[in-house]
């Protein structure tokens, strides 16, 4: 049975007292793994992938606290290893903070907080600065090490529960009590106390602490956005369940704020005197009206011939561009704060490219039913083989695997299959056969070992990321050299679009109509960003982001060195691939897969552009295109009467320049009308 919020909360302070008092008097709280140790499964897409163990030890002279913490996993090849030093003083007030090793497979981490008097001492890598020391703050590094955030929340609910939190180095955590959640472990049911942490992390953690002030588990994302969980040695069996519960309760959250954002409105509405890019490539309509009832759209054209009816609500958009809602068709939806950007940029849909069944579909279902805030989800099933650089745990490795996946994802509604990269080729082939017998399609990764003409004859329908594309441009390379990074980039770096190779994928490509997602706002980023060329000075959004995002976005980097000017170089030949590939008809999409939440969508149609598509052409990617591919052209797609009341109100015309493309106002979807400014500032970023 599920214990009273105000009941579990009390036991919960009780139990800090005794946990608290344990600890300093060298005694083991009932139920703590021994003697202060402790250790933490750590899990990526719900794949364990490492270990966390930590210890709590104190002096009794001078009554200080030190946890130790090793944190370490291993990701795709690449291993991620962290140490935490944490030290406190009397009542946990925190003393000094040491963090040394990398946080994710990009971002290497060395930092010092010491407090001295009055002062907060802090080093990040190479940089230093001191800080005046406020009553009550807490010394913690984004979502790493676990035992850490287990150390703030003992903090918080000793030091009265402050509604917010100053960290150092960096930011302000924010923690709210979000109820009892009653969880069955090895058959008996516990109660459970949920918290949601935002601060630490871009967005919204959760996390659960047992009787004993344990944490049981934390829901979170690491720093490159996938999703992570970390769960206490004993408690793996409950990791599903969690991940569901985290993802309804996040996004419950959410759904009440989306009701109270300013200039939100609802029922008929009349947008009048805006021009109407329809979506359709017939020309823009100077003077229209638009009318949507709830979730349609029930009248467009121009404002002469098109009636407002008499109980619309008018809305006066006279000098501004309406344009069909948006589509991300590579988004990877792994934080309910997704929904907010995704919908404040002007995307209405999403393909979500691969992501945790239980998290995806809880999120999906809650925005679908309105419960939620965000864009229209459609989404694609992950499935991957075994192997070292294997992710999350759908696993096909044979025919009875592939049958029990697709219908699995077919049975919950999903669209597509998306394949990764430790499939083999008869396994794309069975994922393939099973698909197209129940109506899907098949998106994805090439695999490795496998060509993007493998990939295509084994059935896949799309094929996501230019990298595969330019991969066959170029005349073969051996076993060594593929292996070789300098001699693949040498390789992609030199393709000419007139060569035999180059014609001969482009014409497979478009002969087998294989739709292309290119990521290229992505490529971008990972080619070009220098500190001398940073993010920022092509993917201007970069700016607006959150504090948690923009340090991030400002450490980030590509090749450097004698690999720089490859590197550059590739991403050229990624363009002048994409520009081809249009030109022969090959049906392009945009997609993202994240870059820079909600900015990043603007950048991948802006390179479009940059490609040879005309502006009308670009948005079209994001637009029509997609909902053709998808099989929903006559729901969505363009502003019409009858289709679905997605649409977006533009401040300038993107066809005069297609960065207008960032002016947008407002959004409609779902049966409501947002300002596009709160739903920023909802997430914590720059309207």
């Amino acid at each position: 049975m599920t214990l009273p919020k105000a009941i579990t909360h009390a036991c919960l302070l009780s139990a800090t007292l005794i946990s608290l008092t344990g600890i300093l008097a060298g005694q083991t709280p009932p139920n703590t793994p021994s003697a202060g140790r402790g250790s933490f499964r750590l899990h990526k897409f719900e794949q364990a992938i490492g270990e966390e163990t930590y210890e709590i030890a104190q002096n009794a002279d001078t009554v200080t606290v030190t946890v130790t913490a090793n944190f370490r996993f291993k990701d795709r090849f690449t291993e991620v290893p962290l140490t935490a030093k944490l030290e406190f003083g009397p009542d946990l007030d925190p003393r000094s903070l040491e963090l040394k090793g990398k946080n994710s497979r990009f971002n290497p981490i060395d930092d010092t907080v010491t407090v001295d008097g009055d002062k907060i001492q802090i080093r990040e890598s190479a940089s230093s600065r001191d800080e005046s020391k406020p009553a009550q703050f807490f010394l913690i590094a984004n979502y790493a090490p676990t035992a850490g955030q287990m150390m703030l929340m003992r903090y918080w609910l000793a030091h009265g529960s402050p509604p917010s939190l100053k960290t150092f180095p960096t930011g302000e955590v924010h923690i709210e009590d979000r109820g009892a959640d009653e969880v069955e472990i090895d058959g008996k049911k516990v109660a459970w106390e949920r918290y949601s942490v935002s601060g630490l992390i871009w967005g919204r953690e959760t996390l659960w602490l047992d009787e004993h002030q344990q944490l049981a588990a934390v829901i979170t994302v690491d720093a490159e956005f996938d999703h992570f969980e970390s769960v206490r040695e004993g408690f793996e069996s409950a990791l599903p369940a969690l991940v569901a519960r985290a993802g309804s309760d996040e996004m419950a959250a959410l759904a009440e704020i989306g009701k109270h954002l300013a200039g939100r409105r609802t029922g008929k509405l009349a947008f009048v005197g805006a021009t109407l890019i329809d979506g359709t490539g017939r020309a823009p309509i100077s003077d229209s009206v638009v009318v949507t009832d709830g979730d349609r759209i029930v009248a467009a054209g121009p404002h002469s011939k098109t009636k407002v009816p008499h109980d619309a609500a008018v809305i006066d958009v006279r000098g501004k561009t309406i344009l069909p809602g948006l589509w991300d068709m590579h988004a990877h939806f792994e934080q309910v704060e997704w929904g907010p950007v995704y919908l404040a940029a002007g995307a209405t849909t999403v393909r979500d490219c691969g992501n945790e069944f239980e998290f995806i579909t809880a999120v999906r279902d809650a925005i679908r039913e309105g419960r939620g805030l965000g864009p229209r989800i459609l989404a694609a099933g992950v499935v991957d083989g075994d192997g070292p650089a294997a992710l999350g745990i759908q696993r096909v490795n044979n025919a009875d695997d592939a049958k029990k996946w697709v219908q699995r994802y077919h049975d919950a509604g999903f669209q597509q299959m998306k394949i990764y990269s430790s499939v083999t080729q008869s396994n794309v082939e069975a994922i393939t056969r099973e698909a197209h017998k129940v109506g899907m399609t098949v998106t994805g990764h090439v695999p490795e070992g496998m060509t993007l003409y493998q990939a295509v004859d084994a059935g896949m329908d799309q094929i996501n990321h230019i990298q595969y594309v330019l991969a066959i441009e170029h005349p073969p390379l051996s076993a060594a050299d593929q292996s070789d990074r300098t001699k693949w980039m040498q390789a992609a770096a030199n393709i000419d679009l007139n060569s035999r190779e180059s014609k001969k994928a482009i014409d497979f490509i478009k002969s087998h109509g294989t739709v292309i997602d290119p990521t290229m706002a992505l490529e971008e980023m990972l080619y070009t960003a220098t500190p001398q060329h940073p993010i920022s000075s092509f993917e201007p959004g970069a700016k607006r982001v959150t504090p948690e995002l923009a340090q991030q976005f400002a450490d980030a980097s590509g090749p450097t060195g004698p690999t720089q000017a490859t590197a550059e170089q590739i991403f050229q030949r990624a363009i002048g691939t994409v520009g081809a590939l249009h030109r022969a008809g090959v049906p392009i999409v945009a997609g993202t897969d994240q870059g820079v939440p909600g900015f990043s969508v603007y950048r991948e149609i802006e390179l479009y552009v940059q490609a040879g598509f005309t502006p009308m052409e670009a948005i079209q990617t994001a637009t029509l295109i997609p909902a053709r591919v998808m099989g929903l052209d006559k729901k969505l797609g363009t502003v019409e009467a009858g289709k679905a009341a997605d649409l977006i109100v533009l401040k300038a015309n993107p066809l005069d320049d297609i960065h207008n493309l960032r002016t947008v106002e407002q959004v409609v979807t779902g049966g409501a009308l947002y300002e596009t400014a709160p739903l920023w500032q909802s997430v914590g970023f720059k309207p």
